[in-house]
């Protein structure tokens, strides 16, 4: 079995445009949240969201005749995997049949779908570009960061709603610790701020109709009442740890365990015994062997009232109720809101700096715990300096998927 270590990191968020900005955002407790801009939010029972502020493809090396044929979600993709790349050194690194990409999204292009059947509408369908399938197709932000990167190894997107880049870090752990690729970008992209998404997630009561920004995203909170939606990227780059040693590669953690469930329970809620993500919980610490206090978790804690409940339940089921209490967790979507498939990675970006730096991000505007959630959700406003030795990132999705991966800090 090959040993996993993260060589590279990228990110597109609501609180910063790359890494730095956006670690710097999660330490200062920064809310990336606001009112809606991408269409005219009259008239909607919500109307805020955490959006990609200042957002310029040309800063990643996108051009505009590339842009104006991706759709905005592919469009952080690229972004956040041109970071990534550049900070592992991945260009001349690897056979190109030994680099992968497994990069996914949630819903994919829907901006470029509500585009083009407007124009079907309007204009008849010798308007429809001949652009919009391969535009709108989840699968496109991989092909293109493997088409820029030359990576003809294993490519595979993965769609599993709010685990979306969850699974697609676990399974690109997978990929490499059983010998079929030496490095993978892995990761996932979201851009869905746009009028029918936020109709469509209204109208199922699952975001939040709070009008104050501050008083939005409330993970964990008894106040809480929906999810605020958010968008962006995450990209990792995975590698070998031989390979990374020998081409003398910065390692920022190692990858140690995965788990990967299905509560198959409902099609929106969670399973209120919490048993699939227990399990996938789980199915983590063993393939890690166990992991040692302290421990970070950086929960799923979405903010709606039967995630967070139900999320505290399978912590405490998986770890035991000492080891769950020992845990420091904390959401960063009460900063980043929701960032649906790109969550999961850039959480994992955030558990990964947690370890490197020795800091912990904190659960802004928690300030009225739910006895149902009664861990300790490290409330504050600015990162808590504790070093710990391993991390949980933890994903819920719609479905049923539970995607759980394990981090080890590397020394």
């Amino acid at each position: 079995m090959k040993r996993v270590v993260i060589t590279g990191v990228g990110a597109v968020t609501p609180i910063g445009g790359d890494v730095a900005a956006f670690w710097d955002g999660l330490c200062q407790g920064r809310c990336g949240i606001g009112p809606i801009t991408r269409f005219d939010a009259a008239g909607f029972k919500v109307g805020l969201a955490a959006e990609v502020k200042d957002f310029s493809p040309e800063r990643y090396g996108i051009d505009r005749g590339e842009a104006r044929r991706m759709d905005l979600y592919t469009q952080f993709a690229m972004a956040a995997a041109a970071q990534a790349a550049q900070d592992s050194g991945v260009e001349g690194a690897f056979q190109p049949q030994r680099l992968g990409v497994y990069v996914g999204s949630g819903i994919g292009g829907m901006t470029t779908f509500m585009a083009e059947h407007e124009k079907l509408l309007s204009r008849g369908p010798g308007r429809v570009s001949p652009l919009f399938i391969p535009m709108m197709i989840a699968n496109i932000a991989a092909g293109n960061i493997a088409i820029r990167y030359g990576a003809k190894g294993p490519c595979l997107p993965v769609v599993t709603a709010c685990a979306t880049s969850t699974h697609t870090v676990g399974e690109a752990y997978r990929a490499i610790r059983y010998g079929y690729a030496d490095g993978i970008l892995a990761g996932g992209a979201e851009a869905t701020v746009n009028a029918l998404a936020v109709a469509g997630f209204t109208n199922m009561k699952a975001l939040t109709e709070a009008q104050d920004p501050q008083a939005a995203s409330l993970p964990f909170d008894r106040r809480r009442a929906g999810f605020v939606m958010g968008e962006g990227a995450g990209i990792l780059v995975l590698e070998e740890l031989e390979h990374a040693l020998k081409r003398g590669a910065k390692i920022y953690c190692e990858v140690v365990g995965y788990g990967n469930t299905c509560d198959a329970h409902h099609i929106t809620a969670p399973d209120p015994q919490a048993e699939g993500g227990a399990q996938a919980i789980a199915l983590a610490l063993q393939e890690a062997g166990g992991l040692e206090s302290p421990l970070y978790i950086n929960a799923h804690g979405t903010g709606t009232p039967l995630n967070d409940s139900a999320e505290t339940l399978a912590i405490k089921k998986a770890l035991g109720e000492d080891g769950a209490r020992r845990a420091y967790i904390s959401s960063t979507k009460s900063m980043t809101g929701h960032m649906l498939g790109a969550a999961g990675a850039v959480e994992l970006i955030a558990s990964a700096l947690a370890l490197k730096e020795g800091l912990l991000p904190p659960t802004i505007h928690l300030e009225q715990p739910d006895p149902d959630c009664d861990l300790n959700y490290l409330p504050g406003s600015a990162a808590h300096p504790i070093q710990c030795a391993d991390a949980l990132s933890v994903s819920l999705g719609f479905g049923g998927h539970n995607g759980a991966v394990a981090l080890r800090r590397y020394a």
